[in-house]
């Protein structure tokens, strides 16, 4: 009997053969979607669930400033060794930091961006697992180092690592590391990615505990993973004593720390870690996006099916006459249903291997297939068929075998106004669908406009950006004048951070006239010329010069030191002056400094914070970047003349080079990520509803090709054909652009309010979707109107 149905659903869905390919079209496409985006969803929520002992690990972030409004996710060294001594609930701690070096090994030389230090409970910690080495002992004592399988065989091919020694190094002389490890490669779904983890104890700050000077991300193992909550209030309790004891800071702005369990960093905690935090929200949109690209896909379904009843009414009437029942002719019309549905889910399953590469590439991730090939997984893609069957086919199985045989038999099936009604439901909730991600793809890429295009007080274009080491740092004034000397090269300049990114925290006190006043603020050691490379806005004083070089006794090493400094408007705020009466007063930062100029405030983090107090103070001493501004003509020819001096001037180190634009635009790769998925899954949306509109106007036409026949007699032309068919089916989009409007507003809205500086959402967005749809709307319907126009009059008034 099954088989029956099947072999009955497959000879109906070959004689409907464009109906049956917009179905099977629509289907594996939204099957498709959700497969692909189910890998990413499934990587983003397991994140570091794989370490066994993840419900056990917290993570310390640092609060402290006036009401506490300075947060990091960064700690100081004494943070995780204080608290093992202090509270029994701890078990152990670990303190990460991640490094570029310069390794050396033989005569391979390479620059490594992802070299961590890390405490010998690191392994003990985490579940990264040993391939070679002993977990206890791999990071005991200075100098040791575990390096992953992939370091491992870039560096040693085949041969065995262990006991080999690696030179590590950057600034101050270099050091001889001893492998005592081999570590699997880090997975994607961990925020704890490496290349090399150095022992802990081959730095100095595991020789000096301090509560500040905060660089250090901390993990704590708990004893007890209940124990979180009560540890909390604990410690709260402790740092206020520590406040305003060990450390004397005043009541209203005390150090405290906040402990955020490892498996809500990733997603939930606003702070930036060892990588950049995911984002909450974007994971539940997309999966309520390919939720709706699947759910119109089950619409076109259930309307098609529906529609095309009519041809099935001598069918079921014979098999009424013959004695078949209502769960017969129920269960056969659902098998229909689930064969065109396995179909797709074999096609999709194709499909998105295919496209996985592409996939990947669209959102920055090495995501793989195979998640899916497990017997959970494929159980749960088998139920989505059943349930994508059951969604799709019930409707309309419903009113095939319920129909009446007397109704049959006398009129043939005809479809009820209510079941017209239910149609045109269907339609509009596809295109609110469709309106409302193209609504919120214009809104993100707006913002993502914005944020390229906006005036950061700073002019990022073709400004090269070489990093330096400690023998280039030697060399740094006469490598800066060859350089000016450069074809090409209008200014050259250096400082400590690039100005995208300034992270150096520090306090400073400065007398407002009422009293001593104290800000927290960030500091961008810079060179002479700063200003003039990167074109900022003196908007007070003067820029840096080199007769306040002579200002700093650098001979009596901070024994004298007196710093010039420059502030930013927000800084000049925050001490109470206005950019003029800022210029000449002294503001001590460890050492006495005269403010000699106010600049306009510049975008110094992402646009997703606020402009902060910033102060740049002249010292080369810390100067880790060479900044180049160029003309930007012959840009190959400079950086071959860069790298040609380089190699001559600065052995020790790879020649590396990056652009400040480039630089500045990989802050919102997660936000170029998101537009480029919402572009391509609206897309489809929009592409399935028109798919099925194509069908269901087809259809309407056909039913109607009696009456447009008699029209066309009585005198009508091409475009009143065109709208009698098309007003019905744009009443239904104007409804539909009503609908997603607000809804789109609100929650692209919320979105927005992650950024700081961000644009306003204007009418004209929601007028382009809204038109846009309606007129791909049009296009979709009118081209079955206009072949129903144009066809031989004679055929469709003698065919009905």
């Amino acid at each position: 009997m099954i088989w029956t149905y099947f072999k009955i659903a497959f000879r109906r869905l070959q004689k409907s053969r464009l109906y049956t390919l917009i179905n099977l079209v629509g289907l594996t496409v939204g099957i498709s979607s959700c497969l692909l985006i189910g890998l990413f969803i499934i990587n983003e929520l397991s994140y570091d669930h794989f370490n066994q002992n993840a419900d056990r690990i917290v993570r310390m972030t640092m609060q402290f400033g006036e009401g506490g409004k300075e947060k990091y996710a960064t700690t100081g060294s004494k943070a995780g060794p204080a608290l093992q001594r202090t509270f029994p609930q701890v078990e152990s701690f670990v303190r990460t930091i991640n490094s570029s070096v310069v390794t050396k090994y033989g005569s391979q030389m390479y620059i490594e961006r992802r070299f961590m230090y890390a405490d010998s409970a690191f392994f003990k910690m985490f579940s990264f697992p040993l391939l070679k080495g002993d977990p206890k002992t791999a990071l005991d004592a200075a100098n040791k180092m575990v390096i992953t399988q992939s370091m491992a065989t870039k560096y040693f091919g085949s041969d065995d690592p262990i006991g080999k020694t690696i030179s590590v190094g950057w600034y101050g002389p270099p050091k001889n590391f001893e492998v005592t490890g081999v570590a699997a490669d880090a997975p994607e779904n961990s925020q704890i990615k490496f290349d090399f983890i150095g022992s802990f104890s081959s730095i100095g700050a595991s020789k000096h505990e301090e509560w500040f000077t905060a660089n250090y991300i901390t993990y704590l193992l708990l004893k007890n993973k209940d124990q979180l909550p009560g540890f909390q209030q604990q410690l709260n309790t402790y740092m206020k004593g520590v406040s305003s004891g060990e450390l004397k800071l005043a009541a209203n702005s005390p150090l405290t720390y906040n402990l955020e369990p490892l498996l809500r960093v990733h997603l939930h905690s606003p702070l930036d870690g060892l990588e950049p935090s995911g984002n909450a929200t974007t994971v539940y949109v997309l999966g309520v996006i390919a939720l709706l690209i699947l759910i119109i896909a089950c619409i076109n379904y259930t309307n098609l099916a529906t529609v095309q009843s009519g041809a099935k009414s001598t069918e079921i009437g014979i098999r009424k006459v013959l004695g078949a029942q209502k769960s017969q002719l129920f269960g056969q019309f659902i098998g229909e249903s689930f064969l065109l549905t396995l179909i797709a889910l074999v096609f999709a399953v194709v499909l998105a291997i295919v496209f996985l590469p592409y996939y990947n590439q669209l959102t920055g991730k090495q995501l793989s297939f195979m998640v899916w090939v497990h017997p959970l997984p494929i159980l749960v893609m088998l139920a989505l068929c059943v349930f994508i069957a059951f969604a799709s086919g019930s409707y309309p199985a419903f009113i095939l075998s319920n129909v009446r045989l007397i109704s049959i038999l006398k009129s043939g099936l005809r479809l009820s106004s209510s079941g017209g009604f239910f149609r045109q439901a269907l339609i509009v909730i596809q295109f609110t669908v469709s309106v409302a991600l193209i609504i919120a793809t214009v809104i993100v890429v707006q913002q993502l406009n914005f944020i390229r295009h906006k005036d950061l007080g700073y002019d990022k274009e073709h400004v090269i950006v070489i990093t330096t080491d400690d023998n280039a740092h030697r060399q740094y004034e006469a490598l800066k004048m060859e350089m000016a000397r450069m074809p090409g090269v209008t200014n050259v300049s250096g400082a400590n951070a690039m100005p995208t990114s300034v992270q150096w925290g520090d306090g400073i006190t400065a007398d407002d006239g009422h009293g001593k006043k104290e800000l927290n603020i960030s500091c961008l050691p810079s060179d002479v010329g700063l200003i003039k490379t990167l074109n900022m806005k003196l908007i007070a004083g003067a820029d840096f010069n080199d007769d306040e070089f002579k200002l700093m006794d650098t001979a009596g090493k901070g024994k004298i030191f007196k710093y010039s400094f420059i502030l930013n408007e927000t800084a000049a705020k925050g001490l109470g002056w206005t950019p003029q009466q800022a210029i000449g007063k002294t503001v001590i930062k460890g050492a006495p400094g005269i403010v000699v100029g106010v600049i306009k405030d510049f975008h110094f983090a992402s646009l997703h914070q606020p402009i902060g107090p910033m102060m740049m103070f002249l010292d080369t001493a810390f100067t880790n970047y060479i900044l180049l501004k160029t003309t930007g003509q012959n840009v190959p020819a400079t950086l071959q003349a860069l790298q040609t001096l380089w190699k001559a001037r600065v052995p020790s180190m790879p020649f590396t080079y990056r652009f400040l634009d480039d630089n500045y635009n990989s802050m919102y790769q997660s936000e170029q990520k998101t537009a480029a998925m919402f572009t391509t899954f609206s897309t489809l949306a929009i592409l399935l509803a028109c798919m099925g509109l194509f069908a269901l106007s087809a259809f309407t036409t056909a039913q109607r090709a009696k009456e447009i026949g008699i029209r066309k007699v009585l005198g009508a032309d091409v475009a009143g054909i065109v709208g009698l068919i098309a007003k019905d089916f744009l009443k239904l989009t104007l409804i539909a652009v009503l609908v997603a409007s607000p809804l789109a507003w609100y929650f692209m809205n919320h979105w927005l309010q992650d950024f700081a500086y961000r644009i306003n959402v204007n009418a004209w967005v929601f007028i382009l979707a809204g038109g846009g749809a309606i007129v791909i709307a049009f296009i979709t319907v009118s081209f079955q109107a206009i072949k129903a126009a144009l066809a031989n009059l004679v055929n469709s008034l003698r065919s009905e």
